[in-house]
């Protein structure tokens, strides 16, 4: 990215954010949200899907540049006060095809939710849920008893997916990851990965009995009664990251920590 490329600073509510915010606003020139080339924020991984997702509803989407202040930060480059206009001008990016999911309720109500890393249904109660799925309207599976079930990113297969046993999908791989979240039955089925133009779709076979909420990252919509859930090639996200720590690297080396 060019040197003289408009830049807007958001940080998360954390006293380690904020205090890096006075001091970048101290150091550097930053213009409003509205009129800004790129973003700079600071935090965790929280905020930073906060702030794709808030881009996402808004309609206006610009490259990230993160910087960790939080607790993981995979999606984030490392904090540092200094140098900042030389670390974006020499940022790697990477496009990021985000989730969307389309949810109606028990009660008809139709939500349409965007999510970076993952979709996940869960069960609301101690009953399993019981999920019907299909995959491009052919029924894969007529019954799946579990906790959940959930579908990755390849950006978002490090996360939940990975603690659920999920593989870890390189980046620019195309594919999506569906992985189910302790399944009773089939006992031995562990998930599937589909070409991410997959269209993926969930029934809940006993809604009232066994309520299930679905979540997209950090939004969740309860007592549903189906789920699709696309990729949406129509608003690719920008992510930059310093050439020596990128995020494909970073997805690489998870598959060989013990």
């Amino acid at each position: 990215m060019t040197g003289d490329v408009r830049r807007a600073l958001v940080a998360s509510p954390s006293p380690a954010a904020k205090a890096a915010e006075e001091r970048l606003r101290a150091a550097y020139d930053f213009v409003p949200v509205e009129q800004a080339d790129m973003i700079i924020a600071l935090g965790g991984d929280g905020f930073m899907l906060q702030t794709l997702h808030a881009m996402l509803e808004g309609r206006r989407i610009l490259p990230v540049f993160g910087m960790n202040l939080g607790t993981v930060g995979f999606l984030m480059n490392e904090w540092r006060l200094e140098r900042l206009e030389q670390r974006i001008e020499a940022a790697k990016l990477f496009k990021v095809n985000p989730l969307r999911m389309t949810v109606d309720t028990v009660d008809g109500e139709r939500f349409s939710i965007p999510a970076t890393n993952e979709v996940s249904l869960l069960r609301e109660t101690r009953q399993t849920a019981k999920l019907e799925v299909k995959v491009n309207d052919r029924t894969v599976l007529p019954e799946l008893v579990c906790d959940g079930v959930l579908v990755a990113t390849p950006a978002g297969s490090t996360a939940y997916n990975l603690s659920a046993h999920g593989p870890i999908l390189p980046l620019g791989s195309a594919l999506v990851a569906l992985t189910p979240i302790s399944p009773f039955r089939p006992r031995r089925w562990r998930g599937a990965i589909l070409p991410e133009n997959t269209a993926i779709q969930f029934t809940v076979l006993d809604p009232v009995k066994r309520p299930v909420s679905a979540v997209a990252d950090q939004r969740e919509v309860r007592d549903i009664a189906q789920v699709e859930v696309m990729i949406d090639r129509a608003t690719p996200l920008t992510l930059l990251f310093d050439p020596e720590h990128t995020l494909d690297d970073r997805i690489a080396a998870e598959q060989f920590i013990a």
